[in-house]
């Protein structure tokens, strides 16, 4: 009985396992694309004080921010005090392992993919389920790849 139950268990794993998590297939999907120089719009959501700077359109090259711009078409320069917050997520890699990093500590993550490149581009992270004002939801649209 303890064998049949111990193949079983490993054909589960193996099962769940072949064809990699629904994260990684989508960050070897962005890999894949090979896509060094890109502009897209990021909202970071939380109880935040720059709320009204969001989305801001940010421009990537070869894994780089080479400029952010608020939603109010001001560029964000270093000085500003939330710069260290939006360069944090201001990458689809640095999305990624956003993502990767949350994955086992939050209580609760929904993440929707690109279809066609793979990258996140709906995230929400509850980090304590019935705690309060501890939500993070960060969104990516309007890809634009660059020569």
């Amino acid at each position: 009985m303890k064998k049949i139950i111990l193949i079983t268990l490993v054909l589960i794993l193996a099962a769940c396992s072949a064809g990699g998590s629904e994260f990684s297939r989508n960050q070897q999907k962005w890999t894949d694309a090979n896509i060094t120089h890109y502009r897209f719009a990021l909202s970071i959501g939380c109880f935040c004080a720059f709320r009204s700077q969001m989305p801001l359109v940010v421009e990537v090259l070869n894994g780089n921010v080479v400029s952010m711009i608020g939603a109010d078409g001001v560029v964000i320069a270093e000085t500003d005090p939330s710069y260290g917050t939006f360069t944090q997520y201001a990458t689809i890699d640095h999305l990624f392992s956003e993502l990767e990093a949350d994955l086992n500590d939050a209580d609760e993550i929904t993440v929707t993919y690109d279809p066609t490149y793979g990258f996140p581009t709906d995230i929400n992270i509850d980090f304590i389920k019935n705690a309060m004002d501890d939500e993070l939801y960060l969104s990516a649209s309007g890809l634009e790849i660059l020569p």
